[in-house]
């Protein structure tokens, strides 16, 4: 399992130090599944999420003929 670290754990795994926060290891399932449980690191996937983009708000502007609080005639 790929994990990216939350915060930097002190000490060793396995004779080497614990990756840096912001670092991606790669761990067993079993021991990324209770750092991400316990809060100490986030799951990575390996297809990265589609970006998706988003229109900003149009202006809502009265049509060219109209103004607001104009008299129409019934």
């Amino acid at each position: 399992m790929k994990v990216r670290m939350k915060v930097q754990i002190s000490g060793t795994r396995d004779g080497q130090e614990w990756p840096a926060k912001g670092d991606e290891v790669e761990l067993p399932d079993d021991e990324g599944a209770q750092l991400c449980a316990s809060g100490l690191a986030e799951p990575l996937t390996d297809t990265p999420e589609p970006e998706t983009a988003t229109a900003p708000d149009a202006e809502k502007r009265p049509s060219r003929g109209s103004r607001k609080g104009a008299l129409t005639k019934e």
